[in-house]
């Protein structure tokens, strides 16, 4: 009897901060529907050491580790190069790496631009540019993971939200840059975890009125997005997905 291969089976994805959160659940969706990895962090390599053995238990040989700081752009070439060497092809980058935190106008320092802007747009620009050529031959797809404060900014964090409205547009002009060859959307999650930097449940309870649906989301809702955009939407290119219960509908 003939083995049923899974539909994405012998494509490749680069997955950015992938090993927890988000960026973790998203390779663990790709991974089951086939694909295999390269798994980029900076710090955590624990948990991507550990993510690396939990995915091949179920398919050997199926993932491949970059560690990288990718504010150090001449370093992205690398990364690439790496990947075309270990897996011979490029489908799919997922630009999922992002600094989050405060800087309030009154104390934001110029080392806070370097590294939020830095890692939220510098960095998936240039590594978009190295990953271009790969991309190209497979007529692959570049996704991007915003936030919905790339559209209303977040107080006492303007860097950031300045950040995610460079990479939203950032969507639109690759897509014109890549296309016809290479996709490039975009997804804006709203509250689907909460941030590592401790909030107080009243706080949170006040995020969630402010939703449609009154609860909030899942990394897997993110992920199931990114299988979308890569696997369904084939005439989908410059545009960005908001996944943040109704969120964006509140005044």
């Amino acid at each position: 009897m003939t083995e049923i291969q899974p539909p994405l089976a012998g494509k490749v994805a680069l997955i950015t901060g992938a090993a927890h959160r988000i960026g973790a659940q998203i390779a663990r969706t790709l991974h089951d529907n086939g694909m295999d990895l390269a798994l980029h962090y900076r710090n955590s390599v624990q948990a991507a050491q550990a993510l690396k053995q939990e995915l091949e238990r179920i398919r050997p040989a199926s993932v491949m580790l970059l560690q990288a700081d990718l504010n150090h752009t001449d370093t992205l070439p690398g990364l690439i190069n790496g990947i075309s060497t270990h897996f011979g092809r490029l489908d799919l980058l997922v630009n999922n790496a992002s600094s989050f935190y405060p800087t309030p106008m009154e104390t934001a320092r110029i080392e806070q631009w370097d590294d939020l802007i830095g890692s939220n747009m510098k960095a998936p620009f240039f590594l978009s540019q190295a990953a271009a050529p790969l991309l190209r031959e497979r007529r692959g797809c570049i996704i991007n993971l915003l936030d919905i404060h790339a559209e209303r900014p977040l107080k006492n964090h303007p860097i950031y939200s300045i950040a995610k409205a460079g990479s939203a547009m950032m969507v639109k002009s690759l897509a014109q840059e890549l296309g016809p060859d290479v996709r490039v959307n975009g997804i804006a999650p709203g509250a689907i975890l909460w941030p590592e930097q401790a909030i107080t449940p009243s706080e949170q309870a006040k995020i969630l009125s402010r939703t449609t649906l009154k609860r909030r989301g899942a990394a897997s809702d993110i992920a199931k997005s990114v299988l979308f955009l890569f696997k369904d939407a084939d005439y989908i290119t410059g545009q960005i997905i908001t996944v943040d219960g109704g969120r964006t509908l509140q005044q």
